[in-house]
């Protein structure tokens, strides 16, 4: 069967599938997008994605392409007409179409925007073979990370890196102070020598992760601490854990570092337990959709 895509109110199919030469988003990387994990037909944590969209449109001063309630019903019909019940679905809005100069266009133009959906693996059933390794890189990114922008040139190198070293992801440090930002496409947590679990609070030097905030959400719940402090190269080589979340990557321990172990070099309990409560948070919600 064909992939279905939706490009500017039309669902075609994806080989057909074609944007303007002069789309903004094309030229200028002037656009927003997100990426949604769908497991067993629901969207996890769908309000967390669109209020970060809209909060980055906002950012650059572009409106929603759609309503919430109409783009929200896009996403379902891609995922429908594909019969994808477990993919991760792409949503990517730009500053539309018009002759090429940096500024806005001086006429309003109307956002475009494309969605696509493929398939992925479910949604692992065991921490034991989900465990991968990272290497360490300088942040190279604009100053503008809390808005979820197209313009991905430095995550793309750092991720090559990673990928040419045997890596799952790099982990980004800003190169004056040696503090960690986040992952080249993810949130980065450790639990420090004191048994602490720790993530970077937010601000402009990172993304608002979805992930990172729902895992939040259900810690929360369950009366487990953890803290919104920076941490060093330095608090990371001595840290009893490590892992990164993301819509991609759930809770998934890192398990060397620049070929260094992460405590024993195996997924820690605390690990453990975070991944086997964001199962639940994943699999109950979709329960709960049926």
């Amino acid at each position: 069967m064909s992939r279905i895509a939706y490009v500017n109110g039309r669902y075609v199919p994806q080989r057909e599938a074609s944007v303007n030469v002069e789309d903004r988003g094309y030229q200028f990387g002037d656009g927003i997008y997100e990426v949604v994990h769908l497991y067993d037909g629901r969207f996890i944590d769908e309000d967390r994605h669109l209020d970060r969209l809209e909060r980055s449109l906002k950012a650059i001063r572009l409106p929603m392409p759609l309503t919430r309630s109409a783009l929200s019903h896009v996403l379902k019909e891609v995922a429908r007409r594909n019969r994808v019940t477990e993919g991760l679905l792409y949503m990517q809005v730009t500053r539309g179409v018009a002759h090429r100069d940096h500024p806005f266009p001086a006429e309003p133009v109307p956002p475009a925007l494309v969605v696509t959906v493929k398939r992925i693996k479910p949604y692992p059933t065991s921490i034991a073979n989900w465990g991968g390794n990272a290497i360490t890189m300088p942040d190279l990114r604009w100053k503008h990370r809390d808005i979820k922008s197209i313009n991905l040139l430095p995550n793309i190198l750092a991720r090559q890196a990673a990928k040419e070293q045997g890596a799952v992801e790099a982990i980004l440090f800003e190169e004056d102070t040696k503090v960690v930002t986040e992952g080249a496409a993810t949130s980065f947590w450790i639990v420090d020598e004191q048994g602490a679990i720790r993530t970077r609070a937010l601000s402009h030097a990172i993304l608002p992760g979805c992930t990172r905030g729902a895992l939040m959400a259900e810690l929360q719940q369950e009366g487990i601490a953890f803290d919104e402090r920076a941490f060093t190269l330095d608090e990371l080589k001595r840290a009893r854990e490590a892992f990164i979340t993301s819509a991609t990557s759930f809770v998934k321990p890192i398990l060397k570092i620049d070929g260094a172990p992460v405590g024993d070099g195996t997924p820690g309990p605390v690990t453990t337990r975070l991944f086997e409560i964001f199962a639940r948070h994943v699999k109950g919600g979709a329960k709960n959709a049926a």
